[in-house]
């Protein structure tokens, strides 16, 4: 789970994690952070994802975190747009255009002003167990009081697969953002004809929470 397992995978193409569409957990639930135009929203580990292109046409400033500089220049070529780039340091780049600005490198070496929202789709799950708290805590430092984290997560039985994406269970939740206001917001549970219950997972559920900083 170093940085070269996810550089390898963007190298080979092994990005199955990747959405041709947007997320619809991030459209059906969206509204429940209230989000205002002024709100910014920080997605970590965003990979090439088109959800920044969706929250671009909802709000003025939209940030990402990307460690894979093959997944941040194929966001912008596929959307046709040319990013001014900014080198910062530390193999570290920053790349902007219009409302979206991705910070390419290491997630934890990233330096963000505070959001007002954040949206975690891919970043909590791609963490081993012994680096959810460290990334816990880097989150939640970019976040502004009062702020609010759209969070995504799988439930299956870890034995029975290994991750990444790992299994992230409503206790792990509630000790990595003790005391912030956690709420569950929907649970999907997968039937047999899901990929991943045809490789031999006996459940595998997706899960949407809100959470607000203190």
């Amino acid at each position: 789970m170093d940085a070269e397992f996810w550089h390898s995978r963007w190298a080979e193409n092994r990005i199955g994690f990747h959405l041709d569409d947007t997320n619809p957990v991030l459209e059906k639930y969206w509204p429940e952070v209230k989000p205002t135009r002024e709100d910014s929203v920080l997605v970590p580990m965003c990979g090439k994802s088109v959800d920044l292109s969706w929250l671009a046409e909802k709000h003025n400033k939209v940030v990402g975190i990307e460690l894979s500089e093959i997944a941040v220049r194929a966001f912008f070529a596929e959307h046709l747009y040319t990013p001014l780039v900014i080198p910062v340091g530390n193999g570290q780049s920053i790349y902007e255009f219009d409302e979206i600005t991705i910070h390419c490198g290491d997630f934890f070496m990233a330096q963000v002003d505070p959001v007002d929202i954040v949206y975690d789709r891919a970043a909590l799950i791609a963490m081993p167990q012994e680096m959810r708290q460290s990334y816990t805590q880097k989150l939640l430092s970019m976040v502004k009081p009062g702020g609010r984290i759209l969070l995504v997560t799988l439930d299956y039985p870890q034995h029975e697969m290994d991750g990444p994406p790992f299994a992230v269970v409503k206790d792990e939740i509630e000790a990595l953002f003790e005391g912030c206001d956690i709420r569950h917001l929907a649970r999907d549970d997968a039937d047999e004809s899901h990929p991943r219950r045809k490789r031999g997972l006996t459940r595998f559920a997706e899960e949407a929470w809100l959470i607000t900083v203190a």
